[in-house]
This record gives structure tokens, sequence and C-alpha cells, in this order.
């Protein structure tokens, strides 16, 4: 009896730390105490910093610093670049008068985004992240003014920075469709929670006429093999989002 008894604590023993030990791989901590699962497709935003979940917004930190080579970082920094020639829409490259400078982003999104009743205009500024940790910007280079003499400082990957150093897209993030991943290949979130893909779907370009006035339509994608609402980058004006969020927006600090 001793001898079973031994045994059958042992096995106990067992069971209980590879149980722990399930749960610890499969959870996040998101710094409060409480542990929730991020999803994986969320973990494709390899640019963070950290990313946890609270059940119900997801929380995404970055430090805003494109990982790759740009003209913008300051001539010190592995990743700088020299430019020069034709950029996005083939426009003549001209350097605007700012650089790289590191920031501290945090991303809340829903978890489980749901359409709005009220669509909410996207801001000037970040309005989505994309998944090396690069803010997404809107069509817009100040309030109601289009991007016509913007586009002429978009670096060799399509990105700039602000006067305060805040690298950011406006339009497709050419280092991820063609150099990190494909123009078909997940390219990040909106604030409200819905992805953005890229300007092709089964090997053909996505036009603009093949979305809604958000910019977006609701089928399966490879990430969401049971169908969600998504937007796509094109290469033409709204570029990543048309008319406001589809769902409701989540925050973003800075």
């Amino acid at each position: 009896m001793k001898q079973m008894s031994f045994l059958s604590l042992l096995f106990l023993s067992i069971t209980s730390i590879i149980n722990l030990s399930c749960k610890k791989d499969n959870n996040t901590d998101n710094g409060s105490g409480n542990t929730n699962t991020v999803p994986a497709v969320y973990l494709k935003i390899y640019g963070a910093t950290s990313i946890t979940s609270d059940g119900t917004f997801i929380t995404i930190k970055t430090n805003g610093n494109p990982d790759h080579k740009s003209v913008y970082y300051p001539n010190g920094n592995a990743l700088y670049e020299t430019f020069s020639g034709t950029t996005f829409g083939g426009n003549t490259f001209t350097k605007n008068p700012n650089s790289i400078i590191t920031q501290n982003y945090t991303f809340k999104i829903p978890l489980n985004p749901t359409v709005a009743s009220t669509h909410a205009a996207t801001p000037l500024g970040a309005m989505g992240v994309a998944v090396n940790g690069i803010p997404l910007y809107n069509q817009y280079a100040g309030p109601a003014q289009p991007l016509t003499n913007e586009v002429m400082s978009f670096d060799q990957y399509w990105g700039h920075p602000t006067a305060t150093g805040r690298y950011h897209y406006h339009v497709e993030p050419l280092y991820l469709t063609t150099v990190k991943a494909t123009k078909s290949s997940l390219m990040g979130f909106l604030l409200d929670g819905f992805p953005v893909y890229g300007p092709e779907e089964n090997g053909a370009a996505v036009t603009n006429a093949m979305l809604d006035a958000y910019h977006g339509h609701t089928h399966a994608t490879a990430d969401y093999p049971n169908g969600i609402y998504h937007y796509h980058i094109t290469n033409t004006d709204p570029y990543i989002n048309g008319s406001g969020y589809y769902g409701t927006p989540g925050t973003v600090t800075q």
C-alpha cells in the first residue's frame, strides 16, 4: 500500500507540473497579474516590443523604428542608406529635413472587432500599426490636404518621418510587400482591430472598385479562414482607408 501511495503521489506531481507548463506556454502576462491568451495572428506583429491582452483589448507597444534601411536614419546609423531617383508614383525623390527618432507607442485595439454603428473618421497621425511596428497614416498630409506633394519625400521603402521624427507609412509599405513578405500578406491592423492586407489577393491586384467606402470587404483570408472584414492597401487614393473606421477604434498613445 505504501508503494502504491508513493507512485500515485509521484504521478499526480508530474501531471501538475505538465499542466502548469502548458498554461505558461499558451498565455502572456499582461503586467497586471492576470494572464490572457494572445491569438497567434497578433504575434505576426514582429516589430512590437511587447504584445499583451486583457481579454478585451490587445495592447501593442513599439518604438517606431523601421527594420529596413532609410535615408532618414542619421548618417551614423547602421540602417542609413543614401537614396535618390524616383519614389512612389514615379515621383522624383526630394528629401524632407526630418530624421527618424525612437518613439514610445502603445496601440490598444479590440480583441474581437465588430462593425460600428457610427463610423469615426481616421485621425491625422497613427490610425493603425504595421507588422514591423511602424504606424499607418491616412491619405492626408494635413487637414483635407492630399498627399500630392508629400509623396515626393517618401524614401526607398515609401515611408518618411514627421518633424518630430515619427516614421510612418501613408501608402504601401514596400519593404513588407517585396522583401519581408508578399503583396497579399497581412500588413498590420487599424485601431478598430480589423486587419490590413496588401495590394494583391488571389494573385491579382486589388482595386478601389473591389472595396467598400471604408476600403475593405469581408471574406476568408489565410489568417482568418472563417472570414473577417479586412482592409486592403491599393496604389491609388485613399491607399489604406476610405471614409473612416469600419469598426470602433481603440487608442494610441505616443
